[in-house]
């Protein structure tokens, strides 16, 4: 179904810089600084920042103050934002190469080149299938990309002047102010508490306090923000108190904690009935798709056959990709460095092309699953991670077919889920920064094109981020417990452990100093560096975890095939968005928690305009206040995370309020952003300033 909308903000018609040098160079050093920032961020906390309303921002600010155009902003946002997406994939997978055991050390110049190629190759890739989609998702009318709309309305409340950007400004205040709070722990950002139930317990979670996913929630409204909530309260209403309950039926008193328990269940077992309800879920959404991208691919296609002058001149300057036979060039060349890889981390020929052309497909499939998300829920809540392991999984299982084992399979594995992972990733971004552009009035080929160095200088120095904050977090440590040591007097170690490189016997604190710092960290323990106390990198883990688990014969396969039939009961059931339950039940339920509630406020002010009669130009006037300001939200949110993010990189201490602040204040804080979203859009409906 495609959508039927009033034009773009610059016409077809109309010719205007766009893809300039300084457009070009402010979003290729974007690229990298959002990038690093969300390298960090990621490790850390699990989640990146949403990079495209910093971009959009920054962008904005640097090309007006040069006198550019909006366009030129739009060219600057869109390869600025793909750096960060280049991040995500990054740090979902190639940490697991060294936690798996596989690179230890972690740093060396061949790893830095597999690792570089895997992201240029894998990020092109994902340029390449969103070239071949574009159509068919950019003008679904079902699909309100609220990312989107959020970054155009940024660039286009800074061309209308102070009338509407206010309003962004406004909400970019408050978003940023209630971050700053959070951070400084004057405001609590999560809750929980353990309700005991009869011999078993419930874990209640709050909506964390972020004003990011309230915005998201308002701009994509209460019905589809209900639905992702729906999968939240499933898998912790039902599924993980339930399967934790007949865990210890026999014996509950030896449950130590509850509240702990039950988040184990959730993060062992429910993430992967999850994961076999995304696997249907995904293809359901590909088959409910087949008509329109079809349709696309046809189109595309049909341009092979007609001199480049006559398709350019029957198609307008604001629908026109890269050449399709240039995107099916890049997917050969992609394809072919991906046989190399895979051969160089298999051993095997046969397994290479196996492994590549499965990748292949499944890449494609989950990079179009990847933009239908995308235009539903955002690149911010965009479960990237799950759709890879449910290629690693698949992967994983051809490879045991094949006879791999042991470390040469699961590097095999690993590298799959490196390339899909980033694939992935920059298609979902893409996909967003396209309908951005199309709202805007862009050049899409110009987009793809400029995303290939966004992609292309972003994998220069995501190894060398990555190598940078792995290391420096093992030296701090090993430094640390060594010059404790010294104090108290303590002269050698023993080690216990299994490491290949390390001996089981007594080493004096000299010869611990003459290690290299990952074997430091394996003799004293310090359990720091990647999967570690500071830089957990809880994707990575899994990817690790999962990939291991199926080279051993060691995975719970029913769990998958439960989720599998749990899909296919949401589909008889005619459930609207069986993938989005599914997201919902693999995510935290404190996001998809956050989430509704801004849906909430969104469907209060639909309430009131429907109980108030208002007519559709006053729907659409209140409609876009709402809108600019839920995108300041984000924005401000975004800022701060960058900030604390690079004062976080560089050791800068800071102070925290309150240990322990009372998540009531939160509860607050939450309201009176409501009651903005809600009020102002109101107030202006009314006055019309």
């Amino acid at each position: 179904m495609e959508q039927k909308q009033a034009g773009p903000f610059v016409p077809a018609e109309v010719e205007m810089r766009e893809a300039t040098p300084r457009a070009l160079l402010l979003g290729v050093v974007m690229a990298v600084f959002m990038a690093a920032a969300n390298a960090y961020l990621g490790l850390k906390a699990g989640m990146t920042i949403a990079a495209t309303y910093t971009t959009a921002v920054v962008g904005m600010a640097v090309i007006k103050a040069l006198g550019g155009t909006i366009l030129e902003e739009n060219c600057a946002r869109t390869v600025g934002s793909i750096g960060g997406n280049v991040a995500a994939g990054a740090i979902f997978t190639l940490p697991a190469f060294f936690i798996a055991g596989i690179w230890q050390p972690f740093f060396t110049p061949t790893h830095y080149l597999v690792s570089t190629v895997i992201l240029v190759a894998g990020g092109i890739l994902g340029i390449m299938f969103v070239t071949i989609t574009r159509r068919v998702l950019v003008n679904n009318a079902e699909l309100p990309f609220p990312e989107s709309v959020a970054a155009a309305e940024i660039h286009k409340a800074g061309q209308k002047g102070q009338g509407g950007s206010r309003h962004l400004l406004a909400g970019m205040g408050l978003g940023a102010l209630f971050a700053l709070l959070t951070e400084l722990k004057v405001l609590a950002a999560k809750w929980q508490a353990t309700l005991g139930v009869g011999k078993g317990a419930l874990v209640v979670r709050g909506p964390e306090m972020s004003p990011a996913f309230l915005g998201v929630g308002y701009i994509i409204g209460p019905k589809l923000a209900g639905v992702n909530f729906s999968g939240g309260v499933l898998a912790w209403g039902l599924l993980a108190p339930a399967i934790a309950f007949f865990l210890h039926w026999h014996d509950p008193a030896a449950v130590g904690n509850w509240g702990d328990e039950i988040v184990r269940v959730w993060r062992d077992y429910v993430r992967l009935i999850a994961i076999g309800g995304m696997l249907v879920g995904a293809f359901y959404t590909l088959y409910k798709m087949r008509t329109s991208l079809a349709e696309g691919i046809t189109r595309s296609l049909g341009n092979l056959f007609r001199k480049r002058s006559e398709a350019e001149g029957a198609t307008p300057r604001t629908d026109r990709d890269l050449p399709i036979q240039w995107a099916m060039a890049g997917i050969g060349a992609v394809l072919a460095v991906m046989v190399f890889v895979f051969h160089w981390f298999a051993g095997s020929a046969l397994a290479a092309v196996v492994a590549a052309l499965v990748m292949l497909v499944l890449g494609f499939v989950f990079a179009a699953v990847s933009g239908y998300l995308v235009g539903i829920i955002g690149v911010s809540s965009n479960p990237t991670s799950g759709l890879t392991v449910t290629v690693l999984i698949s992967v994983a299982f051809l490879m045991v077919v094949l006879g791999l084992e042991g470390a040469t399979g699961i590097a095999a594995v690993l590298g799959v889920a490196a390339f899909t992972c980033v694939s992935v990733s920059v298609a979902g971004e893409m996909m967003q920064d396209l309908k951005a552009g199309q709202i805007l009035g862009c050049t899409p080929w110009r987009m793809q094109a400029g995303d290939i160095l966004g992609v292309t200088a972003a994998a220069l120095v995501m190894f060398l981020v990555l190598s940078v904050l792995h290391l420096g977090d093992i030296k701090g440590a090993v430094s640390d417990r060594l010059g404790e040591m010294e104090r108290t007097g303590a002269a050698s170690v023993e080690y216990t452990g299994e490491h290949a490189a390390l001996e089981a016997r007594t080493y004096s604190l000299a010869e611990v100093r003459a290690l290299a710092p990952e074997l430091q960290n394996e003799l004293l323990q310090t359990n720091a560096g990647f999967g570690g106390a500071k830089i957990a990198a809880p994707q990575a883990s899994l990817m690790a975890v999962v990939s291991r688990s199926i080279m051993e014969r060691k995975t719970e396969w029913i769990l998958i095939l439960i989720g599998v039939f749990m899909g296919l009961s949401f589909i008889l059931m005619q459930v609207k968005s069986p993938m989005l339950v599914s997201v919902g039940m693999y995510l935290p339920i404190e996001t998809s928690f956050a989430i509704f509630v801004g849906g909430l406020f969104k469907g209060l002010l639909d309430r009131i305009a429907e109980k108030e009669s208002w007519d559709a130009e006053r729907k659409e006037r209140s409609g876009n206040t709402g809108t600019l300001l839920a995108s300041g939200l984000i924005a401000g949110e975004a800022f701060v995370g960058i900030l604390f993010a690079a004062l976080a990189f560089n050791d800068v201490a800071l102070p925290e309020v309150f240990a322990r602040p009372a998540y009531l204040a939160s509860v607050a804080s939450m309201a009176i952003l409501g009651a903005v979203l809600v009020t102002l859009p109101r107030r202006r409906e009314r006055t019309g300033s």
